[in-house]
């Protein structure tokens, strides 16, 4: 589906993406993990053309850069981290947003498949008893639903995720996991996602991309690259350790 080859991505005299090279196929789920500046979210910028590079990125075996703007919407779905809205639109007005992509000119009404897709977008992310609010009014966590309606209502075959509940609280976070682990259960889709939390990353992720100073250090199965003997040297600590301590804290007092 997606592969990316020799990507390197280098601003001023500072090369932030070296050599990198990795592919996803139908089913996974990609999680690109590392300490902070180690490049992750560039490599979302990257494959979504908003950062100069050299390399390849081809999407089902097309250079992505040959491809109109339209098209790669159809294609690629994006869900940023934090979303500022200061207009009063109402949850399905935005979610019809992600139709925008399939529209055949700039005044043209909805196209077929709109109303099938939106309605199912707002569904799966529960936001159907909501959809005549204004967006103003939703917590961080609806807010972060509504966007995610409106990426799966473009019906994407990638779905490109940075930190997308970094901000949000616990509940929210699994809320959204499982929605897009839901997602990905239907045939021909696939999700990279830029995480932190190396837990979600074990909880969901098919696979990992393990990225230390702009370089892959590992990738493959997501528990073979979060082991020990890859994480340790990356972060400068005994990683497992440091997760056994943390969840001692919860251990039920005797």
């Amino acid at each position: 589906m997606l592969e990316v080859k020799d990507l390197t991505v280098v601003y001023g005299t500072h090369t932030v993406i070296d050599d990198l090279s990795f592919r996803i196929e139908e089913g996974q789920w990609l999680m690109v993990v590392g300490p902070n500046g180690a490049g992750k979210s560039t490599v979302l910028n990257a494959v979504t053309q908003g950062a100069p590079y050299t390399g390849s990125i081809l999407l089902n075996g097309t250079d992505i850069k040959r491809q109109k703007p339209s098209a790669r919407a159809r294609q690629i779905g994006v869900l940023a981290q934090n979303h500022h809205v200061s207009y009063d639109f109402t949850v399905e007005e935005i979610v019809r947003l992600g139709r925008y992509a399939y529209a055949s000119g700039l005044f043209s009404g909805s196209g077929d498949g709109d109303e099938g897709a939106v309605e199912y977008a707002m569904e799966l992310t529960g936001m159907t008893p909501k959809r005549n609010q204004s967006v103003l009014t939703l917590s961080g966590g609806e807010l972060q639903r509504t966007f995610l309606a409106q990426v799966l209502a473009q019906n994407p075959r990638l779905l490109l995720l940075d930190e997308p509940t970094n901000h949000l609280d616990l509940v929210y976070q699994k809320q959204i996991f499982a929605l897009i682990g839901q997602w990905l259960k239907t045939p021909g889709r696939a999700v990279l996602s830029v995480v932190h939390d190396l837990s979600l990353a074990r909880a969901f992720g098919t696979d990992a991309l393990l990225m230390h100073k702009g370089k892959a250090v590992a990738q493959g199965k997501t528990g073979a690259v979060l082991s020990p003997e890859t994480l340790d040297p990356v972060y400068g600590m005994d990683v497992y350790e440091w997760m056994r301590t943390m969840l001692s804290q919860w251990s039920l007092e005797e």
